[in-house]
């Protein structure tokens, strides 16, 4: 791994409820560099994930390089639909999985970060939800396609608003995309793929907005196919991760723990000249213009 010395910095990472998301993987790495860890975990996971990590579920995958374990200096939930709480419906604050939790929303987790911690130095948005995922695009509703966008690409704007006042001068933010923002990927519908572009196209404008207004950096990492909880409710990803398999340039699909040296490096001081970009990690499949296994190219 790279070697960088993170001791004395401190992470939120946005979107950690289980071991197998990116997110997972971010802070394993960040924290294999002696960053403190606090993540925010959607609220209707927090109790199934508060409970995995407690009776030992996650005791393998914690494991670091240096023999510790990944360690959460603090866990808060947080539902990034919402930025305030005067937005939250009354169906959702009277839900069972809600009604136990406070202080959930953007501005209020960034309040409480500040309180209990006083500042932060990175910031990750590994987060997307479509409720109509599975629908192609032209069968999506209106409300469907907004609520993808608001979920997985605003998101990342409202954290950053919030966050970026307690993040130290030379702190960076970072997102995670994929590349059906670019080309067309069938069955990645709901109006994800609009969601992904657009959360690219913020990324570059919130790179110059937030890196004048704070001098911080913000990037994203296109990650290619992997099989993490959120990416099952696709329906199709072990034929994606097959797809990947066969016609990447390295004939295989990424590791999750490709991804979080990739985030530690751009979140680190050894990309401090770096702001404004979309970095592949998908063992180069985006570079592809034909697929290797099709019939037409078969001999």
């Amino acid at each position: 791994m790279l070697t960088v010395d993170l001791r004395g910095k401190r992470a939120f990472i946005a979107g950690v409820g289980d071991d197998k998301g990116f997110g997972w993987a971010i802070a394993k790495a960040l924290a294999s560099a002696g960053c403190d860890i606090l993540v925010g975990t959607w609220p209707p996971m927090m109790t199934i994930f508060t409970g995995a990590l407690s009776n030992g579920k996650f005791d393998e995958s914690k494991k670091l390089p240096d023999g510790t374990s990944l360690a959460f200096k603090k866990i808060y939930p947080l539902d990034a639909l919402y930025d305030t709480p005067q937005e939250v419906p009354l169906e959702i604050r009277e839900n069972k999985r809600y009604k136990e939790l406070s202080g959930y929303t953007i501005s209020e987790v960034a309040a409480s970060v500040k309180a209990d911690f006083g500042s932060i130095d990175f910031l990750v948005h590994s987060l997307a939800n479509a409720p109509e995922i599975q629908k192609p695009l032209l069968e999506t509703s209106r409300s469907g396609y907004l609520a993808a966008v608001s979920a997985s690409a605003y998101s990342f704007t409202s954290l950053i608003k919030h966050f970026a006042p307690i993040m130290s001068p030379t702190g960076a933010a970072l997102t995670l995309s994929f590349h059906a923002s670019q080309a067309v990927i069938p069955g990645y519908g709901g109006g994800m793929s609009s969601a992904k572009a657009a959360l690219e196209s913020d990324t570059r404008t919130l790179a110059y907005e937030a890196g004048r207004a704070f001098g911080i950096r913000v990037n994203c990492i296109s990650a290619g196919a992997w099989g993490s909880r959120a990416a099952r409710a696709i329906g199709f990803i072990d034929t994606m991760i097959d797809y990947s398999t066969k016609n990447s340039p390295l004939g295989r699909p990424i590791r999750a723990e490709e991804v979080g040296k990739s985030a530690l490096f751009l979140l680190s001081e050894s990309a401090s000249g770096m702001t404004g970009n979309v970095v592949y990690v998908d063992c180069g499949l985006h570079t592809m213009g034909v697929a290797l296994d099709s019939a037409s190219f078969a001999s």
